[in-house]
C-alpha cells in the first residue's frame, strides 16, 4: 500500500489528505485523466464509472446534492445515528460535498470519502479526508467500524450489489447504519403524458438497456430493501420520493425540486449517456447529442409530467 499525503496546513485548521490504496503511480493512473467526446473521465480503474469528472459535471453533482437536501427536508441522511457518531464513510463521494458537510456537522467524527477520482477540494475540515479507492474491490477498512456508511447514485458503477452490501455489513459496527440512495433508471408519469416516441422516453429506455448490456443492473432502487435485508441488516426502512423533471408540479416543494432538476438535465443527460451509449451501444457522438438535445427540450415542456423515483 502506498500512502500519498497531500497536506496543506493553515491557520484555519483546514487540511487536505489523500490516500492512494494501491501502488499505482499517482501521476499516471490518478491525475492523468481520459478525454473523450469533449468530456473528462477518470483514469484509475478506467471504465468502472461511466460519468465524467470535469468541472461541468462537478457543478451538476453539487446541484443534485442540493436537490437531495430539498427532498430530505434539509437533512444529510435519514439514518438515526444520533448526535455523536465517530466514524463515517461516504462511498462514491464525488466532489466531497456530503462528506465535508457531515464533518462540519459532527466535528468529533472522522469522516472519510472514497472515490475513483481525486476531484475533491484541497481545503477541507480537519476531521475529513479523502481516499482514491474502488468500492467494488475488497475493503481494507476495519471490520465493525463505521457508525454510518453513506452511498448515493452508484447504480452506474456497481455491478454486484449483493457483494457491495456485504462489504457494508462487514464494516458497519453493531448498532450502526447504512444510508443508501439510488435513482430508478426508468422514467414515469401518473397521467401518461410522456409520448412514447419522445426523446425523453427514448433516452431513458436506452439508458436502462445500456446499463444491463454493461453488466450494471438497472432496477436497483426497487430491489434495494430486499437486497439490504439479505445482506444481514435489520430495521430496514425505505422511502421513494418523486423527482420531477421540470417545474410542472403544482406543489411548491416539488416544483422547486423540478426546477433545479431541469437545470441538472441541461448537462446531466449528456453526462449519463455519452460514454455509456458510445462505448456500450455503439452510437456516435452526433447521435447521442441529438438525442440529448431532444430530451432537454422535453423537460422544458410543461405538458410532459415526468418524474424519476429516488
Amino acid at each position: 500500500m502506498l500512502l500519498v499525503p497531500l497536506q496543506y496546513p493553515s491557520k484555519t485548521g483546514l487540511t487536505s489528505f489523500y490516500r492512494i490504496t494501491d501502488t499505482t503511480s499517482l501521476k499516471s493512473s490518478i491525475i492523468d485523466y481520459i478525454y473523450e467526446n469533449g468530456r473528462r473521465y477518470h483514469r484509475y480503474k478506467e471504465g468502472s464509472y461511466m460519468l465524467p469528472n470535469d468541472e461541468t459535471e462537478q457543478d451538476r453533482l453539487d446541484m443534485h446534492h442540493h436537490i437531495f437536501g430539498l427532498l430530505l427536508d434539509g437533512e444529510l441522511h435519514l439514518a438515526p445515528v444520533g448526535e455523536n457518531p465517530q466514524n463515517i464513510l461516504d462511498v462514491g463521494t464525488g466532489t466531497g460535498i456530503w462528506a465535508i458537510e457531515m464533518a462540519d456537522l459532527h466535528p468529533s467524527a472522522k469522516v472519510i470519502g472514497i472515490d475513483l477520482s481525486p476531484i475533491q477540494p484541497k481545503w477541507v475540515p480537519p476531521n475529513c479526508s479523502f481516499e482514491v479507492d474502488d468500492a467494488e474491490m475488497p475493503w481494507t477498512f476495519p471490520v465493525d467500524h463505521f457508525d454510518l456508511i453513506h452511498s448515493r447514485n452508484l447504480m452506474q458503477s456497481i455491478k454486484s450489489w449483493p457483494k457491495y452490501l456485504e462489504e457494508m455489513y462487514k464494516h458497519t459496527r453493531p448498532g450502526g447504519y447504512i444510508d443508501v440512495a439510488e435513482l430508478e433508471a426508468g422514467i414515469q408519469s401518473d397521467d401518461n403524458s410522456i409520448p412514447a416516441r419522445s426523446s425523453l422516453a427514448i433516452i431513458m429506455r436506452l439508458y436502462g438497456e445500456a446499463l444491463e448490456a454493461g453488466g450494471l443492473p438497472q432496477h436497483v432502487g426497487r430491489a434495494m430493501k430486499k437486497m439490504v435485508q439479505e445482506a444481514g441488516f435489520v430495521d430496514v426502512q425505505a422511502r421513494a420520493p418523486k423527482q420531477p423533471l421540470g417545474g410542472w408540479p403544482r406543489n411548491p416543494g416539488l416544483k422547486k425540486v423540478g426546477q433545479y432538476l431541469q437545470i441538472c438535465c441541461e448537462t446531466g443527460f449528456e453526462a449519463y449517456s455519452m460514454a455509456l451509449f458510445t462505448r456500450v451501444l455503439g452510437m456516435t457522438n452526433e447521435e447521442v447529442m441529438t438525442l440529448v438535445a431532444g430530451a432537454i427540450r422535453d423537460t422544458r415542456d410543461r405538458k410532459i409530467h415526468s418524474y424519476i423515483n429516488l
